[in-house]
């Protein structure tokens, strides 16, 4: 697709689990916005604490290294947070839930290589907690809130079917620069940028054990399969960690992405 104007890339790094997948995010985002030279960077924290939910504790340990941070369905697995939450400028949590939840769904974030960065979180209906508003009615919302001076509007959708992610991202093309999926953990081959300009691909990964199942050990999972019993599911926090990522490249003028780069590289933590 033909540029028009400057363009500028942008860093979104998928559900980061537990310390390992921190210490990958320490490690590896610096390099990887020098590689791409990346101008700003999301990362999705959901389970960055213990691998269920996040803490304020969770994101400083991340701070120098995002932009933002986004949530998702686990986003109050950690009993701490719903307090910590409205303390953090700069993590937005899921903004199709109820007004009484703390936090905020979007919001607007200076790019240091020009312009502004729009951030909406939403999680989907399809197998997914069904406590959850609609999501293509609250973005439409969401859209009229945003200044016509912000260009770039990224959209986290976390949710499991990747038809629903589809669907948003067909409902959002030409009006956002990308739809970004989450919650899976692993990363999808059909990353593409959609006739009117928007950037799309069902899932990003996760930032987890390589040698895991979802972040979490490979025999715990096997047994909670096999036997049906409940089974504490242990986070692997050393060996290789994989972090996956997609670099969306955008017109800084039109907020139109013309490249999406799935990105995926290997972090040996001790």
């Amino acid at each position: 697709m033909e540029s028009n104007g400057p363009v500028l890339n942008l860093l979104f790094v998928g559900d980061v689990v537990g310390k390992g997948g921190r210490s990958a995010v320490k490690a590896l985002v610096p390099e990887l916005k020098r590689k791409y030279n990346c101008s700003f960077c999301i990362v999705n924290a959901e389970n960055s604490a213990n691998g269920a939910g996040l803490t304020a504790s969770t994101i400083h340990d991340m701070q120098d290294y995002a932009d933002v941070f986004t949530a998702g369905d686990h986003v109050w697995d950690q009993k701490s947070f719903e307090n910590e939450i409205v303390e953090i400028k700069n993590v937005v949590r899921p903004a199709n839930v109820s007004i009484m939840q703390p936090g905020k769904g979007w919001d607007y974030y200076r790019n240091q290589a020009g312009g502004d960065v729009a951030v909406i979180s939403l999680t989907g209906r399809v197998f997914m907690k069904d406590s959850a508003y609609c999501p293509f009615e609250t973005v439409t919302r969401i859209l009229k809130m945003i200044p016509c001076t912000v260009k770039c509007i990224i959209v986290d959708f976390h949710t499991e079917a990747t038809s629903e992610k589809a669907a948003m991202a067909w409902f959002l093309d030409g009006r956002v620069t990308a739809v970004l999926g989450t919650h899976t953990h692993v990363q999808t081959a059909d990353a593409r940028i959609l006739p009117n300009g928007t950037a799309f691909i069902s899932d990003v990964g996760m930032v987890g054990g390589e040698d895991s199942i979802l972040g979490r050990s490979i025999p715990d999972v096997l047994r909670k399969f096999r036997s049906g019993m409940p089974v504490k599911l242990s986070v692997v926090e050393k060996g290789p960690i994989r972090l996956c990522a997609a670099v969306v490249s955008y017109e800084l003028n039109t907020g139109r992405a013309v490249n999406i780069q799935p990105v995926s590289e290997i972090y040996n933590a001790e």
